[in-house]
């Protein structure tokens, strides 16, 4: 006897109803192990098939923990990032160095004041911006980790003290280029935020040893130092920077013409990754170049 609700022989099984996509829950299932697998702009394309895919990806985009411009394939338009973030308020990574072209005060400062649990915050080249824009991230990011704002030239000494006041949790800091900057400035800087692991001031001339003895004795927990092409640092800083961060591990000098082997040396004893050759190993290295010694030149010695 074949047990009930089972086909009898010849006779046709109806075909199991399709379920459509938009029928598995959305909130435990599309939107964390689905959606944000998919490119911004196919995120944005979804949108326009329907109203409920139009609520399913609003969803998501109000409950994203991360906005990655970089990634994205092709440049994101103004009018199309204003609709990513319009209803955000959980943001904790925001990455925008890809709007550079087009990203003003009036587009970021509203981002920032809607997401205080920002952690990590990119704003490499964005030369649009202006000192309001740090000012902002100051006053209602005061869980911010990471910023970087290489070749931002607006970024002046006074947005950086209020950057300082309020974001004490600060452990990795991008400021190459930002040629406003002074010692004053990145000693200010580096007594009220001593988490710092990470810190560049590479390409500024204004940087010295006032700045890098500050850094030194204020920041015990760094870890990586880009000083490059900051003409004024010299060996002095250099020694202070080995005796007080036993963690370094990573130290950027080159085209620092004051700064020599003989305060380098301490470090590289240590095993701390230098961007600089031995001065040895350098001319041999040209001579090899020059003259074509290679086959008798022991680079060893």
């Amino acid at each position: 006897m074949e047990p009930p609700g089972d086909a009898c022989e010849g006779e046709e099984v109806p075909p199991r109803p399709r379920r459509h996509l938009l029928e598995l829950p959305w909130e435990d299932v599309l939107v964390p192990h689905v959606l944000c697998y998919l490119p911004l702009r196919q995120l944005l394309s979804l949108q326009r098939v329907s109203k409920a895919f139009q609520a399913l990806i609003q969803l998501y985009l109000t409950n994203m923990r991360c906005l990655d411009l970089g990634q994205a394939e092709l440049p994101i338009p103004q009018d199309a990032f204003r609709n990513l973030v319009k209803d955000n308020e959980v943001l904790q990574r925001l990455a925008l160095q890809n709007c550079s072209d087009w990203l003003e005060d009036q587009d970021l400062i509203p981002v920032i004041g809607q997401n205080h649990h920002l952690q990590q915050i990119e704003l490499s080249g964005c030369v649009q911006l202006t000192r309001q824009a740090l000012v902002a991230i100051a006053l209602s990011c005061p869980q911010l980790r990471c910023l970087s704002l290489a070749h931002c030239e607006w970024v002046d000494g006074l947005s950086l003290r209020s950057l300082a006041d309020r974001c004490k949790a600060l452990e990795g800091l991008d400021l190459t280029a930002c040629r406003q900057l002074k010692d004053e400035a990145i000693c200010y800087l580096a007594h009220k935020c001593s988490r710092l692991k990470s810190l560049s001031l590479a390409v500024n001339a204004n940087v010295g040893d006032a700045a890098v003895e500050e850094i030194a004795k204020s920041c015990p927990e760094l870890e990586q130092l880009d000083l490059t092409g900051c003409l004024r640092v010299k060996n002095d800083s250099i020694r202070v920077l080995a005796e007080y961060c036993p963690k370094l591990r990573s130290l950027k000098v080159k085209h620092c013409h004051n700064v020599a082997e003989s305060s380098l040396s301490i470090l590289r004893g240590r095993g701390v990754e230098l961007d600089v050759e031995q001065p040895l190993q350098r001319a041999l290295v040209l001579l090899q170049d020059v003259v074509g010694l290679a086959p008798f030149i022991n680079l060893q010695i």
